[in-house]
């Protein structure tokens, strides 16, 4: 499923996505405020600056509303994983480059990053399957930085493990900080979590210099 299957009676595709990246931006706010559900359409569209008439031209349902929200957040993560990964020259420092960006993200986004987790079984089987989709291909994206950056081969089964428990240890700052913070800036969770994780793949110190 994409942006653009979301039923619309408006032509003007700039206008779509002004339109849309508005109620993205408003209906953000509301579910950090109330959460999905007891959020109102009415509600998302004075948030977003405009009638609920306009609002029901670019959407159908308060459902199309969490999708689009959700696919701007996977939007946001992979366009910002991709300008860091460098796949011309690849190295461990690129790597670590890779990994120090995706945390600072997910600090950034990590309220976006509830609101995913928590409302995403709101959305129908067919959203949802999309989602989890995106989901995989984020990961996806971390396979490749560790099969290009790392300088030795790893199995297909570890790396695609070591692409999930990175994928997850970005989010559990989120998900955690309430406990985190009072024990870790974000410089110093970041700075770990990258530490043990090289310490892991046996990677020389050296090779780190700088990331503790």
């Amino acid at each position: 499923m994409e942006q653009n299957k979301i039923l619309t009676s408006v032509k003007d595709r700039e206008l779509i996505e002004k339109r849309r990246s508005q109620m993205i931006k408003g209906a953000i706010t509301l579910f950090k405020e109330k959460g999905f559900h007891r959020t109102t359409t009415r509600e998302i569209a004075k948030e977003s600056g405009f009638s609920i008439g306009t609002l029901y031209e670019y959407i159908r349902t308060k459902e199309d509303v969490l999708f689009l929200v959700v696919d701007s957040i996977h939007h946001q993560v992979r366009g910002q994983l991709e300008a860091k990964i460098n796949f011309e020259q690849p190295s461990v420092e690129n790597f670590i480059t890779v990994l120090e960006s995706y945390f600072w993200l997910m600090d950034d986004m990590q309220e976006e990053v509830l609101i995913l987790y928590q409302e995403v079984k709101s959305l129908k089987k067919e959203s949802r399957e999309y989602v989890l989709q995106k989901e995989r291909d984020m990961v996806s994206m971390l396979e490749r930085a560790i099969v290009s950056c790392l300088p030795f081969e790893m199995t297909r089964q570890d790396v695609q493990l070591l692409a999930n428990n990175i994928f997850v240890q970005g989010q559990m700052w989120g998900f955690r900080r309430w406990m985190l913070h009072r024990q870790f800036t974000l410089e110093e969770y970041i700075d770990r979590q990258i530490h043990y994780l090289l310490k892991g793949l046996e990677i020389p110190p050296s090779t780190s210099e700088g990331t503790r």
